[in-house]
């Protein structure tokens, strides 16, 4: 959570919130009138990550052109599904991404290799998820805070986007540090659910 938190700085809070609400709206008229500049919209946005996290998931460039194609054509169908309960429109649409790649390994994994040095194995190092959810991330977490009631937002804010010690953050809002630790307790508890998915 802390690295989450970390994520969103003053400046890009509102713009993900913006971001995570004109998604929302997008979807919602997807799934309710099938429009297709909505979805249009959405295509542009998401389709290019998707298929970069395909990409680097270590699937072939036809392979990611394909699965990107089936993701994309999956949210048009199950649209009317998503929950913003549930979390953002982004994470939604890489689960559903995630899961596809998945599927297409387990296939692939079920053939006998005739060399096994024609065998394409995924990169070990940066996760393609983290590299290519930070927009997701962004929005899971602003949305997050937003949800906060404005002395915990603070709180919270200046510990991990300020950097500052529990100290430091009694000294700057001219309160008892018992008061600072109990309001991060309580954005804890709040957060933490919420956040699970975006560590």
């Amino acid at each position: 959570m802390r690295t989450a938190l970390k994520l969103v700085s003053n400046n890009d809070h509102n713009t993900a919130i913006e971001l995570a609400k004109h998604h929302r709206h997008l979807i919602a008229l997807v799934g309710s009138k099938q429009d297709r500049a909505a979805f249009q919209a959405l295509f542009e946005h998401f389709a290019p990550r998707i298929k970069a996290m395909m990409l680097k998931g270590g699937v072939n460039m036809m392979q990611a052109e394909d699965l990107m194609q089936d993701v994309m054509m999956t949210v048009w169908r199950k649209s009317s599904q998503f929950s913003p309960d549930r979390g953002t429109v982004g994470a939604w649409i890489f689960t559903i991404a995630r899961n596809a790649r998945i599927d297409l390994f387990r296939k692939a994994s079920s053939r006998p290799y005739d060399d096994v040095y024609e065998m394409e194995i995924a990169d070990d190092g940066q996760s393609s998820d983290d590299a290519m959810l930070q927009v997701e991330r962004e929005e899971c977490v602003s949305a997050a805070m937003k949800e906060l009631p404005q002395d915990q937002r603070d709180v919270i804010q200046l510990a991990f986007i300020a950097d500052m010690s529990q100290s430091e953050i009694a000294k700057k809002l001219s309160l008892p540090i018992g008061t600072v630790k109990s309001r991060m307790r309580l954005a804890y508890g709040k957060l933490k659910g919420k956040l699970e998915a975006v560590r």
